[in-house]
C-alpha cells in the first residue's frame, strides 16, 4: 500500500493514469487505489499493490475528507468547472455569510444526494458519463451519504470556500449543485482537494513516480514514506486472529481454522468469552502469523474461512 499525491487542474490526470505512473515505478501490473478523484481534483490516493488489492472492500466505508471551493451563480454540465454551464444567475451578488451558512447546515447529517450525471454510476450495465456523453437524458436516483462535517472557511461570493469530512459515495460536486440550489442561484464544484482517506493523511503522501518497492513488514523502523506500507493496516479495524504454524499452512490452502476461544479486541488476539448466536453470523477477521497478516476469514459458527488470502505461500 501506498500513499501518493494526485495533481489537479484543468489538465489534471485521472486516478486511472496515476495508477499507470506507480505501476511503472515498481514494475508491477497489479496497481488499483481505494477511491477515484475526478481529473480536475487534486489530493491524496491511497494506492493498493498486488494481493492487497483484494483488501479493498474492508476500506470502502472509510470516510474522506477534502477542502474546497463552490461557486455560485453558474450551473454545468458536469456539476463542476470542467463542464459547459448550463444556466448563469446575478442572485448571488446578494448572498450573505449567514445564508450561505444556513444553506450548508441543512447538508450536515445524512441527506439523500442524486449523483452526478458525468459519473461512473452504472445505468442499465453502462456508466452513467458515457450516456451523457452521447447527449442522453441521464436522471440518477438519490443515494442516502452522510456528510460528518461541512465548514464554511471563506465567503466570497461568487466562491465559497469550505472544507468537508463526507462517507464513502459522496459526491462533493453534486453537494456544490445541491447547495447552489439551496441558495437559489445554481453552483458548481470550482476546485477540490482531498486532505484525508479514512487514518491517512495528505501530508503523508509522495510522487506517484516516487513509490518504491521496499517492503513495510520487513523492516518497519527503516520504512520511508515512499515506500509500501504494511497491507495490514487496511484491516486494523478487524478483529485479529494469529495462527499456529500449521493453521498458517491451512488458511494458505484455503482451509477453514478453528474459530478459538472468542475474538478479542480488534488488534489483540482472543478474548475468553462464549460466542452470542448474533456473534456466529459471517463476520471479518484478520488472520496473522508472525506478525503478517495473512487473510482475511469470514466467521461462521466455530470456524474462520479464508475469504481473501493476501500472502504468498
Amino acid at each position: 500500500m501506498a500513499l501518493v499525491v494526485k495533481p489537479g487542474g484543468p489538465a489534471g490526470p485521472t486516478s486511472h493514469d496515476v495508477v499507470d505512473t506507480v505501476r511503472r515505478a515498481l514494475g508491477t501490473d497489479r496497481v488499483g487505489h481505494l477511491g477515484t478523484l475526478d481529473p480536475f481534483a487534486a489530493g491524496l490516493l491511497v494506492i493498493v499493490v498486488g494481493r492487497a488489492t483484494r483488501l479493498a472492500p474492508f476500506a470502502a466505508a472509510w470516510s474522506k475528507a477534502y477542502e474546497g471551493v463552490i461557486r455560485l451563480g453558474t450551473t454545468t454540465s458536469t456539476d463542476d468547472a470542467t463542464g459547459v454551464p448550463v444556466a448563469t444567475s446575478d442572485a448571488c451578488r446578494d448572498i450573505d455569510v449567514g445564508q450561505v451558512e444556513r444553506a450548508l447546515a441543512t447538508f450536515r447529517g445524512a441527506y439523500d444526494q442524486r449523483p452526478p450525471a458525468y459519473s461512473a454510476v452504472k445505468v442499465a450495465g453502462e456508466r452513467a458519463y458515457r450516456r451523457a456523453r452521447r447527449g442522453e437524458a441521464v436522471a440518477l436516483a438519490a443515494r442516502r451519504v452522510e456528510v460528518a462535517e461541512l465548514v464554511l472557511v471563506r465567503c466570497a461570493p461568487p466562491d465559497v470556500s469550505f472544507r468537508a469530512r463526507v462517507s464513502g459515495g459522496t459526491y462533493l460536486r453534486s453537494l456544490a449543485r445541491d447547495v447552489g440550489e439551496a441558495l437559489g442561484c445554481g453552483a458548481h464544484l470550482a476546485g477540490l482537494t482531498r486532505t484525508e482517506v479514512g487514518p491517512y493523511r495528505l501530508a503523508l503522501a509522495v510522487a506517484p513516480e516516487a513509490v518504491t518497492q521496499k517492503d513495510a513488514a520487513v523492516a518497519p523502523e527503516a520504512v520511508t514514506q515512499k515506500d509500501l506500507r504494511d497491507p495490514a493496516e487496511l484491516v486494523t479495524d478487524l478483529p485479529r486472529r494469529d495462527l499456529s504454524a500449521g493453521e498458517r499452512e491451512a488458511v494458505l490452502h484455503g482451509r477453514a481454522v478453528p474459530r478459538d476461544s472468542g475474538l478479542g479486541a480488534r488488534g489483540s488476539g482472543f478474548e475468553a468469552e462464549v460466542p452470542s448466536p448474533e456473534s456466529r453470523a459471517p463476520s471479518p477477521v484478520a488472520l496473522f502469523a508472525d506478525g503478517r497478516l495473512l487473510a482475511v476469514a469470514e466467521r461462521v459458527g466455530e470456524l474462520l474461512k479464508p475469504r481473501v488470502v493476501v500472502a504468498e505461500e
